[in-house]
């Protein structure tokens, strides 16, 4: 869906414009073709946009399902790259970016010494926060934030290494949990990732909307 905003509405409006059937895992039981999984569905049609749009700058929204390091990785591959921006865990193992080291024999390092967890950099009381008021929260207007940023290397063992811009949000109410969010675009500013990740909530909004008016996903 594109994320597009309506003035004469002052909101946001997901509109649908490219759809693809993702069947179950349990549907290809017994079939001859394999199960593909979600990721790399997303995969073929971001991939499908970036070749209708291949100078444009393209930021994906996604939830939380969609932050896997094999489709990060293909993302950022490509000759133009396209920018993620996807819930995060604040478990998440993080490094610092390897080191160049001229005369060093073997196999180039991926990844330098190991960061604390976002968990930890949220609760050490020498973090500092920035606040920030954003335009749309969940349905919500102008909302009061708290965030705090920093750049890292995301790496499992056996799976490619990504560079990642990570941003803590926090509420100062305390109504909501403190969250994460990740993107692979690192020159883009912790305020810009913090704008435009709750816009993906239109999505929801809009798949209430069809299964409301519409009847889709219903027994109708």
């Amino acid at each position: 869906m594109l994320l597009a905003p309506i003035p004469w509405a002052g909101r946001i409006w997901a509109l649908p414009f490219l759809t693809v059937l993702a069947p179950s895992e349990r549907y290809y039981q017994g079939k001859q073709r394999n199960h593909k999984k979600l990721t790399e569905w997303a995969y073929q049609l971001v991939l499908q946009v970036r070749r209708w749009l291949p100078k444009r700058q393209l930021v994906v929204v996604a939830d939380s399902g969609f932050a896997v390091i094999e489709l990060l990785f293909q993302l950022c591959q490509l000759k133009n790259p396209v920018a993620m921006i996807v819930r995060f865990r604040m478990d998440a193992a993080l490094y610092e970016p390897a080191k160049n080291t001229s005369g060093q024999k073997g196999r180039p390092r991926k990844k330098g010494q190991r960061l604390p967890t976002l968990e930890k950099v949220a609760e050490d009381k020498r973090t500092r926060w920035k606040r920030l008021t954003v335009q749309e929260w969940y349905g919500e207007k102008k909302r009061k934030i708290e965030i705090t940023s920093g750049t890292a290397v995301w790496s499992h063992s056996g799976k490619p290494t990504v560079p990642i811009r990570w941003v803590i949000v926090r509420d100062p109410k305390h109504i909501f949990k403190t969250q994460a969010l990740l993107c692979t675009d690192l020159n883009l500013s912790a305020e810009q990732i913090a704008q435009w990740f709750p816009r993906r909530w239109q999505v929801e909004v809009k798949f209430h909307e069809v299964r409301t008016h519409l009847g889709v996903e219903t027994q109708r």
